[in-house]
């Protein structure tokens, strides 16, 4: 799950800032060295965009990962082959 911080530097690679806490609508952030803040709905937003990729990206691996199953039943292995090989 993605952090404040890492959606903030999505959005600023540049930004220096402190934060404290980890919930979005009640953390304190301080923009250091004239970083440009960004608001909390841009942040929201980012954070959800990150965290929407993280998932799509889990469920695409399962799937990579039943595709790859089912190929090989297809070959004739069984499931008890399959984790052998798969170190499952």
């Amino acid at each position: 799950m993605a952090k404040v911080i890492d959606a903030i530097t999505a959005i600023n690679s540049n930004a220096k800032v402190i934060t404290r806490g980890s919930n979005i609508d009640s953390i304190e952030i301080d923009w250091l060295d004239g970083t440009t803040e960004i608001s909390k709905s841009d942040i929201k937003t980012k954070l959800t965009e990150l965290n929407n990729n993280e998932a799509a990206e889990t469920a695409a691996k399962e799937n990579k990962k039943e595709s790859g199953k089912q190929k090989l039943k297809d070959l004739g292995l069984d499931d008890d082959e399959i984790n052998a090989l798969i170190g499952a």
